[in-house]
């Protein structure tokens, strides 16, 4: 009897069971089978999304948390008695590129917004026959008051700027946080 030579295999069928190579039972041939998720699969994609929106929420509210406030800069913007009774006097403030509109509304009481439609951002003009700020583009009326809308498209009121007398002078120190529409 003749001894049996060791058989080499080829790199084609790897060192696998039986008549199968290794490569095939590493990788699995029925891709019908691969398109389905299981449970567990699922489970895990939904879990880890979570935890992802919920680390990004949290990033965003630590980083408003930490965010430095809006500072404004302080400008005398006319004098007390510059402007007549329901004279008009247009400056920007805070900004070169933001327009506003100072009214004098009694003898001692001046009220200022910005010059903006909160709408589509036409410019609003004072009308002293109707006591009210109007916007022009689609009618829109705001209370010389407050800023509040009257009338029109406009939900949000004007923002205001607040004014501090100083002396002679009206000083624009801040811009008015915006409050919700009534």
């Amino acid at each position: 009897m003749k001894p049996e030579k060791p058989t080499e295999t080829s790199p084609d069928q790897g060192a696998g069971t039986g008549d199968r190579p290794l490569w095939r039972e590493e990788f699995s041939i029925y891709k019908a089978d691969e398109r389905y998720v299981s449970r567990r699969q699922l489970t895990k994609f939904l879990t880890l999304t979570s935890l992802a929106m919920f680390a990004g929420n949290a990033w965003i509210l630590v980083k408003s948390w930490l965010r430095s406030r809006v500072t404004y800069p302080e400008r005398a913007i006319a004098r007390a008695g510059e402007i007549p009774v329901d004279g008009v006097k247009l400056f920007e403030y805070p900004g070169p590129e933001d327009q506003c509109i100072l009214v004098r509304t009694s003898e001692d009481r001046y009220v200022a917004f910005s010059q903006k439609c909160t709408h589509l951002s036409c410019a609003v003009y004072y009308s002293p026959a109707h006591h009210r700020i109007e916007c022009p583009c689609h009618e829109g009326y705001f209370s010389i008051e407050d800023g509040s809308v009257l009338q029109g498209p406009p939900t949000r009121p004007l923002p205001r700027v607040v004014l501090e007398r100083r002396g002679t002078d009206l000083v624009a120190i801040r811009m008015e946080a915006e409050r919700e529409a009534r």
